[in-house]
């Protein structure tokens, strides 16, 4: 790859806008804006969206002056104070941005000032468009689509701030001029570069996602339940008590077909700790941006669009709950699933047999679920396996393997459903079979029932929040992967089987990790289709909106500007996206929520000091290894390590004879009565205490009541 020396930019802009369209866009814009910002924040259902009800509270009293405080979760926000704000914003945003605009592109500051002013402002009354359209729903009386709309605002606030700043980094891209031609010699310094940005990217990434999951384990806010479970039986197995942890019904293989982790035994050996899982999850979704990163650079034939869609994954809040979900369980084998689903889907655009079969094995590994899609993907390769081969007509080879994808997924997805894992349980059903309790209590029930009741069927589908869910997947692509409708389709089957899952309805799960490479998959596939697209648009308006200002820059013909007009839109609208999208839909330092002082997920009371984790440090040493344990989910993670590490909670157990009580061999409870579940804070409340005090000791308290130990009593003669 070689890199032309760029010509200097101009000096001095001819068709810049004037001052007055400038004052005109960004005055129109600001009203709008804060139009729409007063709505929003009148409202405790819409500002949720943005901020905690507590910080609403805050800012409603302040916006209002404290004339007229909130009730009924609405409040009296007065429009001039709304306004005020929004234009110090604009002002300052207009400024800087034009300062920058000016030093980048070598023209006068005036040029640049008017530029600015103008496109800038023009996403400003985009944003406030929200309220005129939510008042044609309800003129017209669409009670569905307000209901919808109504829980669109950060969907589309993030959509006007990507776009925001994807014409702000476009008015200041790169001369067209400066081009790099990608040649079959030895490297140069432009794919040297990629890579560096590339590991760099990634090692921020681990960095930070490894720091955050570490902090949630020493402050004792991972529970052990579907988190910390796995890491117990990695230690299980080492100890010759089987492929289990003490929740499951028996072995694990009874509840998932899902072994990947076991691959981690080798480290696991040296240094057996559950901080290893989470730093090496953190790392293999981390180096899914690599396949991300060829796939789309091999589709675009550009070292930028790579990192950009590389930056996109990164950045992709779906992606990024496999790392953190929302309910703080911080590890999960679908996680693994992301990476080898992505090399899989690159081998298969190189052509490359044995590396899709290779990549194939590795992802039956990781789950049951990934059949689902992988089935579809054989039919997609059946049909479509050949059109990027240098060979004419159709190639027999990829037809006739895709359709032994295809069915070999189905057959083995049959087998771990239907006879492995109901072994595993001694012929009770699968225990997500109850997810679908609408449809039946079995498998062949729920088939039935969607086979003959079409009409339940779509109804349980067409929901709003199979909408929710198709938006919190696209947004952050700038829905580029519906131009791939044919690798969307891949996904299609698993996105309605989660649509109709009653737990599953949020991608801030585990549940959708399949779905995460198919749309970057397609995203590759669809960015030459994006480009093409968006020159189309950008001469049409350049044709028929002559008297508007030029946003093209200067330099080079008119197919070159276009083209790099369109692939720097592109480009930056992609990973502008999902940093949009992560700002109110992620856990990161990087979202609303990370920062909100009155919310929950505030980076001081997830990440901070911990008074918990103090307190537990004085009985960390308390309980000898020897000892078989019964403890309450968040400190249960604590005692995976000691002879029996029993759950105690309202489960009923098979340890247990499933029945309400600790096993018969347990001789310590441990109670953390400062979790956010405890419903126990004194000794009293214990029914083993309370009910058969003769039959266990009460332990000194020394954790100031933050946790209660209970020990059993010696037996008598």
């Amino acid at each position: 790859m070689t890199t032309a020396t760029p010509a200097r930019p101009p000096t001095k802009s001819p068709d810049s806008p004037a001052l007055w369209q400038a004052a005109l866009s960004r005055g129109a814009g600001c009203l709008l804006a804060a139009q729409v910002m007063q709505t929003w924040f009148s409202s405790q259902t819409l500002s949720s969206q943005f901020v905690s009800p507590a910080t609403w509270m805050h800012l409603a009293g302040w916006f209002s002056l404290k004339n007229n405080m909130p009730h009924d979760g609405q409040a009296d926000i007065l429009f001039s104070l709304v306004l005020i704000m929004v234009l110090i914003l604009s002002a300052t945003t207009w400024l800087l941005g034009a300062t920058w605009l000016a030093w980048r592109r070598g023209v006068s500051w005036s040029a640049a000032f008017c530029r600015w002013g103008f496109y800038g402002g023009l996403w400003f009354g985009l944003l406030g468009l929200w309220d005129w359209i939510s008042l044609g729903m309800q003129m017209i009386g669409a009670e569905s689509l307000v209901e919808f709309w109504g829980l669109t605002p950060a969907f589309w606030c993030a959509m006007c701030l990507a776009g925001w700043g994807t014409t702000w980094l476009t008015l200041g891209g790169a001369n067209p001029q400066a081009t790099w031609v990608v040649t079959a010699g030895p490297s140069t310094r432009r794919p040297r570069l990629s890579t560096f940005w590339l590991w760099s990217m990634v090692a921020v990434y681990v960095v930070v996602f490894v720091t955050l999951n570490w902090r949630l384990y020493f402050n004792l806010l991972i529970p052990h339940g579907d988190s910390v479970m796995y890491e117990e039986h990695l230690w299980n197995v080492l100890h010759g008590k089987g492929f289990r942890s003490y929740l499951d019904q028996g072995l694990f293989l009874g509840e998932h077909i899902q072994v990947v982790h076991l691959g981690l035994l080798p480290m696991y050996l040296l240094w057996p700790s559950h901080l290893l899982l989470e730093l090496c999850e953190s790392l293999a979704l981390a180096v899914g941006a690599f396949p991300v990163f060829w796939m789309t650079r091999r589709h675009t034939g550009s070292e930028r669009a790579g990192l950009a869609a590389a930056a996109a994954y990164l950045l992709y809040p779906p992606m990024q709950f496999l790392d953190i979900e929302i309910d703080l369980k911080t590890f999960r084998p679908e996680a693994f699933g992301i990476p080898l689903l992505l090399l899989t889907l690159d081998q298969l655009d190189r052509r490359n047999l044995w590396g899709v079969v290779l990549g194939i094995l590795g992802c039956l590994t990781v789950k049951e679920d990934y059949a689902i899609v992988l089935a579809p993907l054989g039919v997609w390769m059946a049909l479509f396996g050949s059109s990027s081969t240098n060979k004419p007509g159709i190639d027999c080879r990829w037809m006739i393997f895709g359709i032994l994808v295809a069915v070999g997924s189905v057959a083995y997805l049959y087998l771990a459903t239907r006879l492995m894992m109901p072994w595993f349980r001694s012929g009770v059903e699968i225990h997500y079979a109850k997810y679908f309790s609408k449809f039946g209590e079995t498998p062949e029930q729920i088939v039935r029932t969607m086979l003959t009741n079409p009409g339940l069927l779509l109804g349980e589908f067409f929901r709003v929040s199979t909408a929710l869910y198709a938006l919190m997947l696209l947004v952050p692509l700038a829905f580029i992967p519906l131009l791939s409708p044919s690798r969307l389709a891949v996904g299609l089957p698993l996105f309605g089987i989660l649509c109709l899952n009653e737990l599953a309805r949020d991608p801030r799960h585990q549940f959708h990790a399949p779905l995460v490479a198919i749309v970057f998959w397609a995203l590759a596939g669809g960015w030459p289709r994006a480009v093409d697209w968006t020159s189309r648009v950008i001469r049409a308006v350049a044709k028929r909106s002559s008297p508007l200002p030029n946003p093209l820059p200067r330099g080079g013909g008119e197919g070159t500007m276009l083209g790099t007009t369109a692939s720097s839109l592109i480009r930056h609208a992609v990973w502008t996206s999902s940093l949009a999208m992560g700002l109110f839909f992620s856990l990161h330092p990087l979202s609303l929520t990370f920062w909100d002082a009155k919310s929950e997920w505030h980076w001081r009371k997830l990440y901070g000091p911990s008074q918990r984790a103090v307190e537990f440090a004085k009985i960390a040493d308390l309980i000898p290894p020897s000892a078989r344990v019964a403890s309450t989910d968040f400190v249960h993670p604590r005692y995976t390590h000691h002879a029996r590490s029993y759950d105690y909670s309202g489960y009923r157990r098979k340890v247990s004879g499933y029945e309400s009580k600790v096993p018969d061999d347990t001789d310590y409870i441990v109670i953390d009565t400062r979790h956010r579940y405890s419903d126990m804070k004194t000794p009293a409340e214990i029914p083993e205490y309370r009910d058969h005090s003769e039959e266990w000791e009460l332990l000194p308290d020394v954790t100031e009541g933050y946790f209660i130990v209970l020990k059993r009593k010696a037996s008598q003669p």
